[in-house]
């Protein structure tokens, strides 16, 4: 049967209409993702610099040198080692803790849990600069709280922020202090989505609690688990706040991170073109790791339907 014209009509303004409801969202992914990303790719094959803020006849067209530049530059190779690190020890650390926090949340038999959210969450809330520094306080080779703790278990205090081998645990623990509230939030929302008979099924079936949680809490929350991990590996890679206020990349470079060693190369030595290249290969970088993610995902759904 036709459907003649009027339905045809009402298609085109459903249509219209939902175009309209995410025009705005559009124009902002366009102005505040794909125009900076763009603009930061032209930059790269300039010299963009102090000189050429003063006028820009002194900018040039240099090609692919800002990166082959980078790539024979130590710091920059330090800094991604750096970045690595903390994305490959941080991101598990952070999703256990959140998960961990969320999971005994969730138990009915925990008492005052509302009180318990917003003690986890406060510290992703409050301001990283007077947290940074409080932790600076805390972890202090002489009058530190947590080297006060250690000598008086008998050991030797640590130099958690001036030794190379030990700064970037020191930095981790603030880190994942600081930001494990926010995915704890996350999971412990889409805990309370999982039917509780499939927790009862399986206690029935005598399955204990790592059961319970390995067979029926990690694949019902599966989705989930794959965004926490995608938002986390995108902000250890964009690390800079941290390191730049507790040890300002020391000691000997062993904390500056590819966002520190991009911010340097424009705003202290201002290379504006330099940082836009180590930003472009920043992004390519998430880009790439986030596909990985998505890939192994895939796979690994794919293995359990």
């Amino acid at each position: 049967m036709d459907a003649g014209p009027g339905a045809g009509g009402m298609i085109a303004a459903r249509e219209r209409a939902a175009w309209g409801f995410v025009a705005p969202a559009l124009i902002a992914i366009a102005v505040f993702f794909v125009v900076p990303v763009v603009g930061s790719l032209l930059l790269s094959v300039t010299d963009f610099d102090i000189y050429a803020l003063a006028d820009i006849g002194n900018l040039r067209f240099v090609g692919l040198q800002n990166y082959e530049r980078l790539l024979t530059n130590p710091l920059f190779w330090q800094a991604m080692k750096n970045t690595v690190w903390f994305s490959v020890l941080g991101v598990p650390l952070t999703i256990a803790a959140s998960l961990g926090a969320a999971v005994i949340l969730n138990a009915r038999t925990v008492k005052w849990r509302p009180i318990w959210r917003v003690i986890f969450f406060a510290p992703f809330v409050t301001t990283l600069v007077a947290t940074a520094v409080l932790w600076n306080y805390l972890l202090h080779t002489r009058y530190g709280v947590i080297n006060w703790v250690i000598t008086s278990l008998g050991l030797p205090a640590v130099d958690w922020l001036g030794d190379p081998a030990t700064s970037i645990p020191a930095i981790l623990m603030f880190v994942v202090w600081k930001t494990f509230g926010y995915n704890m939030l996350i999971f412990l929302a889409v805990l309370q989505t999982v039917p509780d008979d499939l927790y009862e099924a399986a206690r029935i079936d005598g399955a204990g609690p790592w059961s319970r949680f390995r067979h029926v809490t990690v694949p019902a929350i599966a989705p989930t688990l794959l965004l926490v991990s995608i938002i986390s590996v995108a902000a250890f890679f964009q690390l800079f706040a941290e390191p730049y206020v507790m040890t300002q990349g020391g000691p000997a470079q062993s904390t500056v991170t590819v966002l520190y060693f991009m911010y340097e190369e424009g705003f202290k030595w201002w290379n504006l073109g330099s940082a836009s290249a180590v930003a472009f290969i920043l992004f390519l970088c998430i880009f790439a790791v986030t596909m990985v993610q998505l890939a192994v995902s895939r796979r690994l759904g794919g293995e359990h339907t």
